[in-house]
């Protein structure tokens, strides 16, 4: 493993018990330019799990709290009339920040949701005609419960897109939530880690990552699975072109952290269900056989052939 990514990980893991696979897969899209989307239960650590990835890189972090009643001039900023100047003036929102954390998205309206969309596709944000870029790096992390349905908005097709990832916490274990007792018992251990990277840092990374090689036929394995996502009987709506876009550079980052200058298809096979799953749409047959689209992922990579020979040799 990358020797700077796993003292982050181990940082993280200070406050983070039995999380390491939900700080690996966030430092994915990090590095990968990307964005996550949590889905889970309150109190498993999701806001936790922010905080400690800003802190790890020494990044801006800024929290937005997802209302009914917010909009979108509070995500991205509002321009006010200074009577001094005689001029208006930009007033940057919380989305201008290094780390975002987009807390309970699904509680506001569309309206405002869509606010994120610009941002989180472009780096930018326009405001009053004025399209202004978002310094790098640029990441945002947002939560979702899936539990409260009331006063909560399903978040539309075109921005679950701009998720790279989805991925779910989980409840730790006995022995774990043991552990948390004790690391809680003596104050917050978020506010005892400090930063073990800089944003300089964080960026080369990000740099170093795009040089990862991927050959052509993993290329040629990732449209497959694309394509197959498109054909399958429960799916109304395969994952677009974006979606393998978003495979292969999460792929490439994946390939990184672990050490290596190449993707391979296990890298692919491992993220595929992460990057897809919450990019399709199920026809009503598969809710009614109780089928996910974490499962019918699953069984596309584990009907399609995979491109073995060139990695054996290797």
């Amino acid at each position: 493993m990358n020797s700077q990514i796993q003292t982050v990980l181990e940082n993280i893991e200070k406050v983070m018990i039995g999380k390491r696979e939900v700080a690996e897969l966030s430092i994915v899209a990090l590095l990968a330019k990307g964005h996550v989307l949590l889905e889970d239960v309150p109190g498993v650590g999701k806001t936790m799990m922010v905080r400690a990835l800003a802190k790890s890189f020494d990044a801006q972090f800024k929290r937005i709290q997802f209302t009914p009643d917010l909009l979108p001039s509070d995500v991205v900023g509002v321009s006010i009339y200074n009577p001094k100047t005689m001029e208006f003036e930009f007033r940057p929102g919380p989305i201008m920040g290094d780390v975002v954390l987009a807390d309970e998205i699904n509680r506001t309206s569309p309206k405002t949701q869509s606010a994120l969309l610009e941002g989180m596709e472009e780096a930018s944000v326009t405001i009053d005609g004025n399209t202004l870029k978002i310094a790098q790096p640029f990441f945002v992390m947002a939560t979702q419960n899936p539990i409260e349905h009331e006063g909560t908005y399903p978040l539309p097709e075109a921005q679950l897109d701009r998720f790279l990832l989805k991925i779910k916490m989980g409840y730790p274990s006995r022995g774990q939530e043991v552990e948390i007792l004790r690391r809680a018992e003596n104050g917050k251990p978020i506010e005892k880690i400090d930063a073990v990277l800089s944003v300089a840092q964080l960026i080369e990374l990000q740099e170093l990552v795009q040089g990862v090689y991927v050959e052509d036929s993993v290329k040629n394995y990732m449209v497959e699975l694309a394509t197959q996502t498109r054909e399958n009987s429960y799916v109304h709506l395969g994952v677009s072109p974006r979606a393998t876009i978003a495979l292969m550079k999460a792929s490439q980052a994946y390939a990184f952290i672990k050490g290596r200058s190449f993707v391979t298809p296990d890298d692919v096979q491992y993220l595929a269900p992460f990057v897809f799953s919450h990019r399709i749409t199920l026809k009503p047959d598969a809710r009614y056989d109780n089928v996910t689209s974490e499962e019918i992922i699953e069984r596309i990579i584990a009907k399609t052939p995979v491109p073995t020979k060139r990695f054996a040799e290797q």
